[in-house]
């Protein structure tokens, strides 16, 4: 590793640097040494000032040879260094190489205090409880997906794997497979992989929370949320159930060319997917109690995931085009490359910014936002038909068709039909969004599986259909018991096949 002095403008995450060696205070360094083994490696450097002067060291020989015997003696284990002198503006400085450790975690030890360091920013702090376990695994080559979990194989069944696995591979799962998949380990042992991957998945702090909020915020007194839905149970059905939340909460604007019809997208559906598919796989399922949250409101979606980046770097102070890809989880990211639900090569946030790219000529585009902390992960992703001028609405052919039906029972009390409306709206939102999802499954479902599935009754899922054939949204082919359901409504026709 090379560096510029040049271009080392204060501190960052791979880069640390000090006045002098201080010798009555040797964790003031040394914690840095720790977070950089613990981490991804850095530089440490000594002999430039807190305003970037190099200011050099007067007895660079003698100090070396402190700071290597006492890495030696303060850190447990060792992690592997290279120490070098440097030449800059004829003064020396001493730089410190740290590799990045496999033996994690490296201990700092003194002051009758054991600790374990990590790099947040441009900070090396103390790891937490769930850092430090992480540490642990890594040290031991593992991954919390591979690990074995508390639950019984037998206990589990796995048919959204095997079907999505028939329908993209076009072959049978074979049973070989639990193991080389990573299912089950050697020892025939369930692992979290697998637990995530079953169709009741009984791991709580997988699931995710979409809301579809009525404004700017939640709590733009515009009213209580439009949509929302809590994921459960195998995270394949997750993904295809969150991209089909956004999708039935967005809308698509369009108009006539000479020779053909341009599309505009609330969101590119290749971003949504990559997004939500990210905060899945990439996603810290050693936070108990938390899950992943989706939020839409007029002008935006907001995905949150528990955990910050794995190397601890903060998104915010990168480049998105250009950090490379590195998985918490790699059975999963295996998984969802096998089954085609994304590539296994590549950063998805740059596959997310190019999705936006080609829309970088409208009048209020706006790129992707990244935050993260230690423990959050945060992706904005602009409403390409937003305008402040025209805040969107529910769909508006559906309020007025609900205003003209429900006329007749509230009258001329307009607080009345805003409420009411409001809420046969939102119901028929989520109404829809599972009618397609079991029509997509099973053309020939029957209204009373529907009511079944659904949790309705007959008669209000026959109202459901009926309003939904009246919208052309969807029609009937053939007869009562030997027909099928077909979806019309453009923007979701084959939509779960694309995904």
């Amino acid at each position: 590793m090379d560096i510029n002095i040049d271009t080392l403008i204060g501190e960052a995450t791979a880069y640390d640097k000090k006045e002098r060696v201080e010798r009555n205070k040797p964790k003031s360094w040394l914690k840095s040494v720790s977070a950089f083994a613990n981490g991804d490696g850095g530089v440490l450097i000594w002999g430039i000032s807190d305003s970037d002067e190099v200011i050099g060291i007067a007895n660079a020989k003698d100090d070396a040879e402190f700071i290597s015997e006492t890495i030696k003696t303060k850190l447990d284990p060792a992690p592997i260094i290279n120490l070098v002198f440097k030449e800059v503006d004829e003064k020396i400085i001493i730089v410190l190489y740290v590799n990045a450790g496999v033996e994690t975690p490296y201990y700092y030890i003194g002051d009758k205090q054991r600790l374990a360091y990590v790099r947040i920013g441009n900070e090396s702090v103390i790891a937490d409880r769930l850092q430090l376990k992480n540490l642990v695994m890594k040290g031991t080559g593992r991954t919390f997906d591979s690990l074995p979990s508390s639950y019984k194989f037998e206990d589990m069944s796995f048919s959204k794997l095997k079907s999505l696995h028939y329908k993209r591979l076009q072959r049978s799962f074979e049973d070989s497979e639990y193991t080389s998949w990573g299912i089950v380990d050697e020892n025939n042992n369930l692992t979290n992989a697998g637990v995530l991957l079953a169709d009741e998945s009984p791991m709580r702090q997988s699931r995710i929370f979409c809301t579809r909020w009525n404004g700017l915020n939640m709590t733009s007194g515009l009213g209580e949320a439009i949509d929302d839905v809590e994921l459960e149970g195998c995270v394949i059905s997750q993904l295809q159930d969150a991209v089909s939340f956004v999708r039935n909460n967005s809308r698509k604007k369009w108009w006539k060319e000479n020779d053909y019809r341009e599309e505009l997208p609330d969101y590119p559906e290749r971003a949504v997917t990559e997004t939500i598919a990210n905060a899945i796989i990439h996603r810290d399922y050693m936070q108990m109690g938390s899950e992943i949250h989706i939020d839409m409101y007029d002008d935006r979606l907001e995905v949150y995931s528990p955990g910050g980046m794995l190397d601890g770097r903060l998104i915010q102070l990168l480049n998105p085009m250009s950090i490379p890809s590195k998985r918490r989880n790699p059975l999963l990211a295996d998984f969802f490359n096998r089954l085609g639900l994304m590539e296994r090569r590549g950063s998805g946030m740059k596959k997310i910014m190019n999705a936006y790219m080609q829309y970088k000529h409208l009048v209020h585009y706006h790129e992707p936002k990244f935050f993260s902390n230690a423990s959050e992960f945060h992706v904005t992703l602009w409403n390409l038909n937003f305008n402040s001028n025209d805040i969107m609405n529910d769909d508006v052919e559906t309020i007025e068709y609900s205003k003209n039906q429900l006329k007749e029972f509230t009258g001329e009390n307009e607080e009345f039909t805003k409420e009411f409306t409001k809420e046969f709206t939102k119901e028929f939102t989520k109404a829809t969004r599972q009618i397609y999802r079991l029509v997509s499954m099973n053309p020939q479902i029957s209204i009373a599986k529907m009511s079944e599935n659904m949790n309705l009754s007959t008669r209000q899922v026959s109202k459901y259909m009926k309003r939904l054939q009246e919208l052309n949204k969807i029609t009937r082919i053939g007869g009562r018991k030997t027909g099928e359901w077909k979806i019309i409504d453009e923007e979701y026709e084959g939509f779960f096949d694309r995904i």
